[in-house]
């Protein structure tokens, strides 16, 4: 097979999480402008002049000035993008009068096999659900596998199911269950892209058969809020209510997948991708049925450009590109800044005791090193860290540093070698994909209320300085985890030095480690 060498400009034109990928850099703009789910593009200088500015800019305009910065064509790359039908409804009329003006038929494409592309003139593209599904499959090295690529809206999809031969099978009408979650954090005041938080409320409510039999005629009917008959014990909905359609909606949402998913199955393997790939509840689940099951870090639309690159890079390169986990820019630390701050320098073994130790005495930690993640999940380069053994870390946490809802649980990071010991599910998790039961009663600062943790996994190859330190912690304490969550506050996680030093200052952190640096309130 004879490999080319295009050089590959890749590019998701979503409407709430613009990003784009060159093989090596994964730019999520939210992470540079400070603007959570909502990317106007400003220039470095104007991001550091105005901080903590907060602006409201229409949809229409976050599109365009996406578009015109990197919709450019080139003779030396190929641009390759996909998009959702809210990103090219606002950017339809500047860019197909432009840059795509005699590639119309892309509005037109469906793909009936996962390796179908549009491609012409330097202009590759593919479906939506394609980049999902490519992402997820690559990066797992199955050999074969299915492919449940499974979100809120895309191009021509809501749904779609591929089988080992590679087959698309259209389940957008059987299981828009991205859409139902959206309408339903919308109902529950969780606001567009809350689906996350209603989430956060399963585990505290009990089923409710009218808000059941309602999931089931909105889906058939397409119904939307616009019709108040069906929604009429929907609207002002008290704690308890909310808590019982969180659980409800999850129940729900499982049921649906095991009748139009679990007969689909064509091998042991399933590869899961979409926004509703977040769903811990959901993936355990595939768990049991599958043999291996494999979850990528930026399951949601942040993870497009990395799909669609991956996508083009095999067809026209005939190449099979992994990406990285750790995909952002590694930034330059000012030595000398820092420690006019206040910052001490260690060497590497001593910051890991000195640090444990921290946390041992109930300090909490925000912990920045090289790369950022890929995806909505701090992995351990970008993020918050606490004991676990702490009954009353969450609500600490959640009220003085994150500032959030006090029902949100928080993750164990866990040394891949004791994982069992302490939880209830059968295969690794690096990226924090599943939720599975607790066995202990020994680190209720991570467990659920209904007796669950979202687990991630960690070992000394996927990231050394994190394995490292949780390891002295447990050195210490006998407990072979720490809490881990995202390190931001209201904001998008934390990308430059001079993020997690604002966050710090604004917070009721205790510790800021930046490299081998540490800082002490």
């Amino acid at each position: 097979m004879t490999k080319n060498n295009f050089k590959i400009f890749s590019v998701a034109l979503n409407l709430h999480d613009h990003n784009t990928y060159d093989g090596i850099f994964h730019n999520r703009l939210e992470r540079f402008t400070r603007f959570k789910h909502n990317v106007p593009y400003y220039d470095n200088t104007h991001i550091k002049q105005n901080f903590n500015e907060k602006i409201n800019f229409n949809d229409h305009t976050l599109s365009n000035e996406f578009v015109k910065k990197y919709f450019k064509k080139s003779k030396d790359i190929i641009l390759s993008f996909s998009y959702t039908n809210g990103g090219i409804k606002q950017a339809k009329n500047s860019i197909f009068n432009t840059v795509l003006k005699g590639h119309e038929d892309i509005l037109n494409f469906i793909p009936k096999k996962l390796f179908d592309y549009y491609f012409k003139d330097g202009i590759y593209y593919i479906d939506h659900h394609q980049a999902h599904a490519t992402y997820a499959f690559i990066n797992s090295g199955f050999n074969t596998s299915d492919i449940l690529a499974i979100d809120g809206n895309g191009a021509k999809f809501k749904c779609i199911f591929i089988n080992k031969d590679m087959n698309i099978i259209d389940l957008s009408k059987q299981l828009p269950l991205g859409w139902l979650w959206d309408q339903m954090s919308k109902i529950t005041g969780f606001g567009p892209l809350g689906a996350s938080k209603l989430m956060g409320l399963v585990g505290y409510g009990k089923f409710n058969q009218y808000y059941y039999d309602l999931f089931q005629t909105m889906i058939e009917n397409d119904v939307t809020f616009q019709f108040p008959f069906y929604i009429q014990k929907l609207v002002n909905l008290n704690l308890k209510e909310i808590q019982d359609l969180a659980f409800s909606l999850q129940k729900f949402t499982i049921d649906k997948i095991k009748q139009h998913v679990y007969p689909l199955k064509s091998c042991n393997n399933i590869c899961l991708s979409g926004g509703v790939a977040y769903n811990g509840y959901i993936n355990e689940k595939f768990a049991e049925y599958y043999e291996n099951v494999y979850v990528p870090p930026a399951v949601g639309d942040e993870g497009q450009s990395l799909g669609v690159y991956q996508h083009a890079d095999y067809i026209l390169n005939k190449n099979i590109h992994k990406t990285n986990v750790f995909s952002g820019r590694e930034h330059k630390v000012n030595d000398k800044f820092l420690k006019e701050l206040g910052f001490v320098e260690k060497e590497i073994e001593d910051l890991y005791k000195d640090v444990a130790k921290e946390i041992a005495n109930g300090k909490i930690v925000g912990w920045y090193q090289a790369k950022s993640e890929s995806g909505n999940r701090a992995l351990g380069n970008r993020s918050i860290l606490a004991d676990p053994r702490n009954p009353n870390i969450k609500d600490l946490i959640n009220k003085k540093i994150k500032k959030r809802e006090d029902f949100r649980p928080f993750a164990p990071a866990v040394l891949e070698e004791h994982y069992k010991e302490y939880f209830n599910t059968k295969n690794p998790s690096p990226y924090m994909s599943r939720i599975c039961k607790v066995k202990t009663n020994k680190v209720p600062g991570v467990t659920h209320t209904d007796n669950t943790a979202r687990i991630q996994t960690v070992n000394k190859n996927f990231n050394e300085k994190f394995y490292n330190l949780i390891n002295e912690f447990y050195k210490i304490t006998g407990i072979p985890m720490l809490l881990n969550t995202s390190f931001n506050c209201n904001e998008p996680i934390v990308e430059l030095p001079i993020d997690a030093i604002n966050t710090f200052k604004n917070t009721e952190l205790d510790v800021l480690v930046i490299g081998n640096y540490i800082l002490k309130k």
